[in-house]
């Protein structure tokens, strides 16, 4: 849910009612999308899901009720609201026992609509603060081995959860040092393939006939070296999971040979001629622009469709910025047991500089300077003296004098900002800025933005 700016899909077969609901929705600072028949969103929602759907018991194509069955099935956090005619009221009270929130009846008026919506969205925020509290009480993630609770990270926690459960391929797309390696095997040990292997292998830096060797195995003499026969990985991972990194740098031959593996679900060995049968996950990871690279010519359009059944963006650390005292803390939990220390903080003023840095290097970066920080540490709290040099470098000379002011301007300036981009929409402004309506005003009130107001 990213900026808490709550997605929404109408599903209706009536154009008009469509159209008014979007227009009353997206005044409100929703993000509305329009379906004019329950299979099309359903297969919408299996790769861009929904917070709320506002769904018509009465479709052209298939039931309203087996649209919310499936919906239900498929992502359960999505709260539905039924709409529907009078004569469908007991159907829509089914509906309620099925798992909708509730049920409006057509004609809908604008104040009934949003109303509605209103109470759906407290509740998710409802729920969306639990988790966070959960996360914040706990260090991890609701996945293990992952730290965030902003979000980004909840977006992400949630796709990985429902991904894992169907056997599909993913693709990857990330910085480096964000955790694509983590998210892959998050993914394997939520699946049913959990008990059986998971296999890591890097496509760049091999020459094609190695990387031949290694993913489909060889036969006995089939090159200069080949003493004996061997299972490439692909056979190793036999009923599991295997995850493909940098797989942009991927020569084109030997795009060709992998697209024949996702498309047959066979492997041929080097110098064999008995295909054999594949029972495995791929998960395909890169910090390339795949996209750009098919316009280059230099990746393949057909694998990247067979690769991207469903694609995973993770967000760099700069954008869950957020969640850097929850990884402080994380990694200096981790390493003051692996170093054998008493360490169990950080100083109010290292964090501080911590979360102005930019992180190139993403939570790898953060996690070797943790590490760093506590192997370095006199007494039981990391200070700045602690930190690299380029981070104490920052602190007092590329952050400016423009940047020694306080928190209260540091607030009204970001609040000012969001004000701006939203045209003065308080209501959106408040998702935004992850603060109750009433607690904005009195902040605009106090900085005197209120004089400003349009709306």
């Amino acid at each position: 849910m990213q900026e808490m700016r709550l997605k929404i899909a109408v599903v209706d077969d009536e154009q008009s009612a469509r159209s008014m609901i979007k227009r009353f929705l997206e005044k409100e600072g929703y993000s509305v999308t329009t379906y004019a028949d329950g299979q099309s969103f359903l297969r919408d929602i299996r790769s861009s899901p929904y917070n709320i759907a506002l769904l018509d018991l009465v479709l052209p194509d298939i039931n309203g009720i087996e649209v919310l069955k499936t919906l239900k099935e498929v992502y359960p956090d999505t709260e539905a609201i039924i709409v529907t005619g009078h004569a469908s009221i007991e159907s829509a009270v089914d509906a309620t026992r099925l798992g909708a929130f509730h049920y409006l009846t057509k004609p809908c008026r604008k104040r009934d609509i949003c109303q509605m919506v209103e109470r759906v969205r407290e509740k998710i925020l409802r729920r969306e603060e639990k988790r966070q509290q959960e996360i914040a009480l706990h260090g991890d993630g609701l996945i293990p081995g992952f730290v965030g609770a902003s979000p980004a990270m909840q977006e992400i926690f949630n796709i990985v959860q429902k991904v894992s459960m169907v056997n599909c391929n993913v693709l990857l797309e990330a910085e480096t040092g964000t955790g694509k390696q983590m998210v892959a095997k998050a993914i394997h040990q939520l699946s049913q393939r959990r008990d059986q292997p998971f296999v890591y292998f890097n496509c760049g830096g091999f020459t094609e006939e190695l990387i031949c060797s290694e993913l489909f195995g060889h036969e006995r003499g089939a090159f200069t070296g080949a003493n004996s026969t061997k299972k490439g990985l692909f056979e190793t991972a036999a009923g599991g999971t295997v995850l493909l990194d940098e797989i942009g740098e991927m020569s084109m031959p030997m795009q060709v040979k992998l697209l024949h593996v996702l498309q047959e679900r066979q492997v041929l060995r080097v110098g064999g001629n008995k295909p054999i049968d594949l029972d495995i996950r791929i998960i395909a990871a890169t910090n390339r622009d795949l996209k750009k690279a098919i316009a280059k010519g230099t990746f393949r359009e057909d694998l990247y469709y067979r690769l991207n059944v469903v694609r995973i963006q993770l967000p760099s650390l700069a954008e869950r910025r957020s969640d850097i005292p929850l990884l402080v803390r994380h990694f200096i939990k981790k390493f003051s047991k692996a170093f054998d220390k008493d360490v169990k903080g950080i100083s109010k003023g290292a964090l501080k500089h911590l979360m102005a840095y930019n992180f190139p290097g993403n939570v790898r970066e953060l996690e070797n300077m943790i590490q760093r920080a506590v192997a370095l540490c006199e007494g039981t709290e990391i200070s700045m003296k602690d930190l690299p040099e380029s981070i104490r470098d920052l602190a007092w000379g590329d952050l400016g004098e423009e940047s020694l002011i306080s928190l209260e301007e540091v607030e009204k300036q970001h609040i000012t900002r969001v004000l701006e981009k939203t045209g003065y929409n308080k209501k959106l402004a408040s998702d935004i800025l992850k603060l109750p309506r009433t607690t904005l005003w009195r902040r605009m009130k106090q900085f005197g933005l209120d004089k400003k107001d349009k709306t």
